[in-house]
């Protein structure tokens, strides 16, 4: 009789649902997709038989022991079902796609930005909706997504050369851009020296946003876009563009409307 046969064996009776659990908890390391399987177990009702690999030669026994190659591994029924991901496909959920492409990142900064804007206004000026809202939106927008791209510079210019139309022909460019877009956003939120933020957001968000309509709208390319940073999976397209119009517009306001 096997390990595993001896433990099911030992299931509470009654019908109840019941699952083995191999997970690594060491000193050292607890297994953050082991805790994630066991709760995700108990979660859908499941009686769990908790078996922790303490030491390395535990798991690599484990491992030898089963033909597997990663621990958590989770037992049901005698049955192997597998680790995290082939749990939730055993349970029928949505296991995401690493390389799948997605707009969130870009919206969640903007929902960020705007609730910022809006607390910024009510505490400044006792309401939430004001005109100095909306700027400070627009430059919190700047700063934050200047932020992520300037996490790691060379992944984003690199990136960034694929479409945009000055890098590709001075590629410098690209590692100067989130540094002015940086610096034209923080400006912006504090309203200083408009004579320096204004240009630099009209001229960086005009052939942004050329090169973003050339490439998707003329050339019909799919690319990702660099917007969020170097590692992004958001697709370039008309969500990108609004970065780009954000701080053409923002520009031209304040250049008429502070003039």
């Amino acid at each position: 009789m096997t390990e595993q046969t001896r433990i099911q064996a030992a299931a509470p009776a009654g019908g109840s649902k019941f699952a083995i659990l191999h997970r690594m908890v060491m000193p050292g390391h607890v297994c953050p997709y082991g805790l994630k399987a066991k709760h995700l177990l108990e979660s859908q009702g499941y009686v769990v038989k908790d078996c922790w690999l303490t030491t390395r030669e535990d798991v690599d026994r484990f491992k030898a022991q089963h033909g597997v190659k990663t621990t958590p591994q989770v037992f049901i029924r005698g049955e192997r079902v597998g680790g995290y991901d082939d749990l939730r496909r055993f349970l029928g959920l949505k296991v995401a796609d690493p390389n799948a492409i997605s707009y969130t990142p870009v919206l969640v900064v903007f929902a960020a930005t705007a609730a910022l804007a809006l607390a910024a206004s009510q505490a400044v000026y006792g309401t939430p909706l004001t005109v100095r809202a909306g700027e400070w939106f627009v430059a919190f927008s700047m700063v934050i997504l200047a932020m992520l791209k300037l996490q790691d510079v060379e992944r984003f210019s690199t990136m960034f050369l694929g479409y945009d139309l000055l890098a590709r022909r001075w590629v410098p460019y690209g590692r100067i851009y989130p540094f002015a877009e940086f610096t034209a956003g923080a400006l912006m939120a504090a309203g200083v020296l408009n004579w320096l933020s204004i240009p630099v957001a009209l001229f960086i968000g005009t052939v942004g946003g050329v090169s973003v309509f050339y490439a998707v709208y003329i050339q019909k390319r799919e690319l990702k876009c660099a917007c969020v940073g170097g590692s992004s999976r958001v697709p370039l397209g008309f969500l990108s563009l609004t970065e780009n119009v954000f701080m053409v517009a923002m520009a031209l306001w304040m250049l008429f409307s502070h003039a």
